[in-house]
């Protein structure tokens, strides 16, 4: 089974779905696919793509170019390359792919749906023009989350084809380093930890008010760690803080090596993540197989991703995020009770497992075509 595979994702180490598509490719080699991997342009140093799988690489720049690239050129190359099935693992599929060529999307989230207001209007206007055909086109629709594959089925009642849930495995972390190492960044108290883009969707502006509503004898024994590349929409966060006089509890990372976000993960009390929407919520996974237990939001998929060891908040409500982050950060006891089947639930979440479930879904999709050309 020959699988191609849109690798646009892939040009930048930074991009969240790029360790995404990354990690599947590297799976689904090591589960014997035959893959074939289409990138407009030079994909990132970072990503070491594994011997006998093939790139072919373009040179279209600039989102223009490569949507062009994605709709006109890359059929052809899928087409030549004699493609069994054709994987867009980022809510797009070309318009136009041979009639022969089995063809599944998956779908991450759905953000323009549930909460447009936190999304850039360049995103928002790609997800409108470009997902509900995807889905049209697909034999079958893929969901990272049980969340997300009940939204989608809910939101598109049109949708004829298949949706099933494979969730996806957490980054294989390298081994941490020792908490002094941190002291660089600032870091030299005790610790919860935010991971993630600093974009609207995720929340911060609700988090630093909570952590500010703490009395000041938690905050002395418990800072806030902010861990993420710039996203958009966010400058008024460090204005937020220097307001508030949190300077010195409140720090700002920016984005971080594997290794130091391992030694990040290791050393801090708990994870604080409570999202506006998540489709599925990578921190939450990554922070539970280092055993540390989760402050979460009660809506979309971050319930069923992070299973019993998580405190479940409104994320529209400062106060609940406050009550909930004091007792993590005061009380060991609760904090352990949590974390106790961390490591056990993190453990569900595995590449090996996301590339044998996805390579069911491919053969599946290469039947459902040999149906539809019958």
């Amino acid at each position: 089974m020959k699988i191609g595979i849109d690798g646009r994702n892939l040009l930048s180490a930074t991009d969240g779905i790029g360790r995404f598509v990354y990690n599947a490719i590297k799976a689904l080699a090591a589960e014997g696919g035959d893959v074939v991997v289409y990138a407009p342009d030079a994909v990132s140093a970072h990503y070491d793509i594994p011997h006998g799988v093939s790139v072919q690489l373009a040179s279209f720049k600039g989102p223009l170019a490569r949507s062009y690239w994605g709709q006109a050129v890359l059929p052809s190359l899928a087409r030549r390359g004699r493609v069994e099935v054709f994987w867009g693992p980022s809510h797009r599929l070309p318009f136009v792919l041979d009639s022969t060529m089995a063809r599944v999307v998956t779908i991450h989230d759905l953000v323009w749906v549930h909460a447009p207001e936190t999304m850039r209007a360049r995103t928002l206007i790609g997800e409108r023009l470009l997902m509900k055909p995807a889905l049209r086109k697909a034999d079958v629709v893929v969901a990272d989350s049980t969340a997300t594959a009940t939204a989608l089925m809910s939101a598109f009642p049109w949708l004829k084809s298949p949706v099933s849930t494979v969730a996806p495995g957490a980054t294989a972390l390298p081994a941490p380093g020792d908490v002094s190492s941190l002291e660089p960044l600032g870091i030299t108290r005790p610790y919860a930890l935010f991971v993630g883009t600093l974009e609207p969707r995720k929340n911060l502006a609700n988090l630093i008010k909570a952590y500010g509503l703490l009395p000041a004898g938690t905050r002395s024994g418990c800072d806030l760690v902010i861990v993420g590349g710039k996203g958009w929409k966010q400058t008024r966060l460090a204005d937020q803080v220097r307001e508030g006089g949190w300077e010195t509890n409140i720090k700002f990372t920016g984005f971080v090596d594997d290794r130091v976000l391992a030694t990040l993960y290791a050393n801090c009390l708990f994870l604080a993540m409570p999202s506006l929407y998540e489709g599925f919520g990578f921190p939450i996974v990554e922070a539970q197989s280092f055993g540390k237990p989760v402050l979460t939001s009660n809506t979309s998929s971050m319930p069923e991703v992070a299973g019993d060891n998580a405190v479940l908040v409104d994320p529209n409500d400062p106060a609940a995020i406050s009550a909930a982050f004091g007792r993590l950060c005061s009380d060991a006891e609760f904090r352990d009770g949590i974390a106790a089947g961390a490591r056990e639930n993190a453990g569900r979440f595995t590449w090996e497992n996301y590339a044998k479930g996805m390579l069911r879904i491919f053969e599946q999709a290469i039947r459902q075509r040999r149906k539809t050309d019958a």
